[in-house]
């Protein structure tokens, strides 16, 4: 199938565009991008006013599937992701059963080669069952596809373990995606230690939790020269660390979600709002701060969502009862276009490198680019949409979004896998 995308403003800096072009598709791939192109026949799309960038990739996304299809499945959670803009989703392995073997990989792939609507990169488990003891089947899983590790929902308490982990996957040039938790630090621990647990009467939860295993791990990362990514970093001082890394010349990456670049401790109000209960958990004005401050200058390399669905009953309890983390694949893109780029803190190019360029080269896959011979994953942006943030907006089953009635200016209107698409004028296609 021929397909003509035209008179849209095309971003790539790894190519180095930025102007009105129309982009020629077929067979699944780009054909060639230029100046007033024809075809004898296919589909032709008048994209004016318009952006089309690279397909975006959420490289943080729990499917929850297998074992968990109450609150999400790869079928809605792949529908929520092409609502949002992406093209692919790095799918986590703390589901049930955990993915820790070849099983595992390739049961997910089927369900997201029979049912998604963008592509899904399976993740695996560091080790067994996530339980931080033995080795997970790293080297089986490798064979079937995976290219990172990550005990997501669980920091590796061991040193020692984590040392064997990242000394095997640097032999396959992996990926190793720590989630960054002392147990015995945190314990218990609800809301960020400090103001917000004082005033709230809640369980703190120290920065410093997160911040020792940061500087664990960089030095593992140091001592076995495993390639390193840091999932979902808070604080400024966890930042600084990595940016210290950075300069020493260790292959030591970062994300951020949305929430803790724009919600704070501060937005916890005395009505124990448990969308806000997130893991790690909001942090201060200054470490968001910080934070976007990373973005800037190119310490943090990603901008993830942790989507992390639950059913309502879940959520609608006690906040120390309520389970952690809120959904964000459908906000993700508007929050960054209207908190970030459109104030000028960023601009297109450097939202293209965090959310489409760097995910793909941090998880080892093909880099995608607006020029001929490039697979055809497209995002198209509406720069101008305007839109409220609601429950019954939402493609995804759960509903816990800490940005719920917000308004936004910007959001995906067509997304574009492999050249078919998933979404069209902002409806996802059927079928």
């Amino acid at each position: 199938m021929a397909l003509m995308l035209k008179g849209a403003r095309c971003i790539d800096p790894q190519v180095g565009l930025d102007e009105v072009v129309d982009i020629l598709i077929r067979d699944g791939k780009i054909v060639e991008v230029g100046h007033d192109l024809e075809m004898e026949k296919g589909v032709e799309r008048d994209l004016s006013g318009k952006v089309v960038v690279p397909g975006l990739v959420d490289m943080h996304v729990h499917l929850r599937e297998p074992g968990y299809e109450q609150k999400e499945d790869i079928e809605s959670g792949t529908r929520a992701a092409a609502h949002g803009g992406f093209t692919a989703v790095c799918a986590m392995p703390n589901t049930d059963p955990v993915i820790d073997n070849a099983v595992g990989v390739e049961y997910v792939k089927a369900r997201a080669n029979a049912v998604g609507k963008s592509r899904v990169i399976v993740s695996g488990a560091c080790t067994k069952g996530l339980g931080g003891e033995i080795l997970s089947d790293m080297g089986d899983m490798y064979e079937h596809g995976v290219r990172a590790f990550t005990d997501d929902g669980h920091g590796i308490q061991d040193a020692g373990m984590m040392r064997r982990v990242m000394e095997y996957a640097s032999q396959f040039d992996c990926v190793v995606m720590p989630h960054c938790q002392d147990d015995s630090l945190v314990g218990e621990g609800q809301v960020n230690e400090g103001v917000a647990s004082t005033r709230l009467g809640m369980f703190g939860w120290p920065a410093e939790g997160e911040e020792l295993e940061i500087a664990r791990d960089i030095a593992l990362s140091r001592l076995t020269g495993c390639p390193l990514h840091i999932q979902h970093i808070t604080t400024a001082r966890g930042l600084d660390m990595v940016r210290a890394a950075k300069e020493e010349g260790l292959e030591v990456t970062c994300e951020v979600t949305p929430h803790h670049l724009f919600l704070t401790e501060d937005d916890i109000d005395d009505t124990y709002p448990t969308s806000l209960k997130v893991n790690p958990p909001l942090r201060t004005s200054a470490d968001a701060a910080a934070l976007r401050e990373g973005l800037v200058d190119g310490t943090i390399d990603a901008i993830v969502t942790d989507h992390a669905p639950h059913t309502d009953w879940e959520k609608d309890r006690e906040f120390e009862l309520s389970p952690f983390g809120m959904i964000g694949l459908e906000t993700s893109l508007s929050l960054v276009l209207d908190h970030l780029v459109r104030t000028g803190e960023i601009d297109y190019a450097r939202m293209i490198d965090l959310m489409a360029v760097n995910p793909r080269r941090i998880l080892r896959q093909e880099p995608v680019q607006i020029a001929a011979g490039s697979v055809a994953d497209l995002t198209v942006i509406d720069p101008d949409a305007t839109w409220t943030v609601a429950r019954s907006d939402f493609y995804s089953k759960a509903g816990n979004s800490g940005f719920l009635g917000a308004t936004l200016t910007g959001r995906a209107s067509d997304v574009y896998v492999g050249g078919y698409a998933t979404m069209e004028d902002g409806v996802v296609v059927e079928g």
